[in-house]
């Protein structure tokens, strides 16, 4: 993968301010985010990255498994 310089972000900058980082992601479709001057994490836009082509169903499925795997505990007590 190819990083352009123009799409690089701190992990500390991305943690202080993700607003932003989520918006130049959303600008430029990708984002980089670097840790210890070394790619760590790619923050994508689902709309305009070819990367990863979902449906709006399997976008939906894909975060609602996410949170109910990070909030099980909480969903099972619930049900109670």
């Amino acid at each position: 993968m190819t990083i352009n310089t123009n799409s690089i972000v701190s992990i500390t900058e991305a943690n202080q301010n993700f607003s932003r980082a989520a918006k130049m992601a959303e600008q430029k479709g990708h984002i980089v985010v670097f840790k210890n001057n070394r790619p760590k994490l790619l923050v994508i836009d689902l709309d305009k990255e070819p990367q990863i082509e979902m449906s709006e169903d399997e976008k939906l499925e894909f975060v609602a498994a996410r949170i109910l795997r990070e909030h099980r505990a909480a969903f099972e007590e619930l049900a109670r």
